[in-house]
């Protein structure tokens, strides 16, 4: 595994940080998960993100975390990466949702306990709301690094202008913004338009997720929509309505250019992301160790050649 340091911080994230949004939770099987958590630590996966609405149902993934970290791992605390968030919905009532400082230090506890952890070593605020004062928020995080509940804090899916603002409150409060996690990949290039520019100045480290656009970045939707899919699945994220066939011919382009790397998509779609100094990982989210073992095999071939990037480039704006 080869590790970044986060920005102009002293600590290191390995290239691929293993994502438990999907797949980790109590309707998910629970062996597997515990298979990919302790084969993502052996290889070098020292980073493990969470946060509270995690699951389905939300929880259960810092649960099942948790319980995983108590079976085998608690030994290793202390050659780990634990981070969690809060923000999105997690339970009815005004003070389940939002960026309120009640919400940050409610959904913290309620993380803490779940996970059976004394601290995170990030913790993140989830969202910009649009509603609560980016002060507000900020100094909640602060204070949770200051009661030790927290080694490092971050800031997640804040729009550029907000993410400068937070970014200018904490470093004033000597409790530095660590790293932006942002959703980045080959059909999401938003954050090289003006957030990399404020990642950068700041000093912060930038995580990206959903790197492969939750599998269509993949062999998997080369030939339509297959069962089991993410797509296929009426309650998930990803819609069947966004594989369209612009987007597949997109793939079918990219796929030929990994073909001639003997890469698969998955692979050269990390490897792409990976591609800016500013990125210091990229979050997989894996459902069986054959696509844990496919993504951390990514990181053998990281490499392009200016033609190649030409090309890519080509295909993603639409000019091929």
């Amino acid at each position: 595994m080869k590790y970044s340091f986060c920005g102009l911080s002293g600590l290191q994230l390995p290239q691929l940080s293993l994502g438990l949004w999907h797949n980790f939770g109590f309707n998910d099987d629970y062996e597997e998960a515990k298979k990919m958590v302790h084969f993502a630590f052996e290889k070098g996966i020292t980073h493990f993100d969470l946060a509270n609405n995690y699951g389905p149902p939300p929880g259960s993934a810092e649960t099942n975390f948790g319980k995983i970290m108590k079976e085998g791992l608690a030994s290793h605390r202390d050659e780990m990466i634990v981070s969690s968030k809060a923000g999105y919905l997690m339970w009815e009532g005004p003070y389940g949702n939002g960026s309120s400082r009640k919400n940050l230090m409610a959904s913290l506890n309620q993380s803490l306990k779940r996970t059976g952890l004394e601290y995170f070593d990030i913790f993140y605020s989830h969202r910009y709301d649009g509603v609560t004062p980016i002060e507000e928020t900020m100094q909640a995080l602060v204070d949770i690094v200051r009661q030790g509940k927290a080694l490092y804090i971050g800031i997640s899916n804040y729009p550029p202008a907000e993410a400068r603002q937070a970014m200018t409150y904490l470093r004033k409060q000597q409790v530095p913004c660590l790293i932006f996690q942002g959703k980045y990949s080959m059909l999401y290039r938003n954050p090289e338009e003006e957030l990399f520019d404020v990642v950068k100045k700041e000093g912060a480290g930038f995580i990206g997720f959903s790197p492969l656009a939750q599998g269509i970045l993949s062999d998997k939707y080369l030939n339509g929509i297959p069962a089991g899919s993410r797509a296929a699945n009426p309650d998930g994220f990803l819609k069947k309505e966004q594989i369209t066939e612009e987007v597949v011919s997109t793939v079918k382009q990219l796929n030929l250019i990994a073909e001639k790397r003997n890469q698969s998509l998955a692979q050269m779609a990390l490897a792409w992301a990976l591609r800016k100094e500013v990125v210091t990982s990229l979050i997989v989210g894996t459902r069986s160790m054959q696509q844990l073992q496919e993504n951390i095999s990514t990181l053998n071939n990281l490499s392009f050649s200016d033609n190649e990037l030409k090309q890519i480039d080509l295909i993603l704006d639409g000019e091929v």
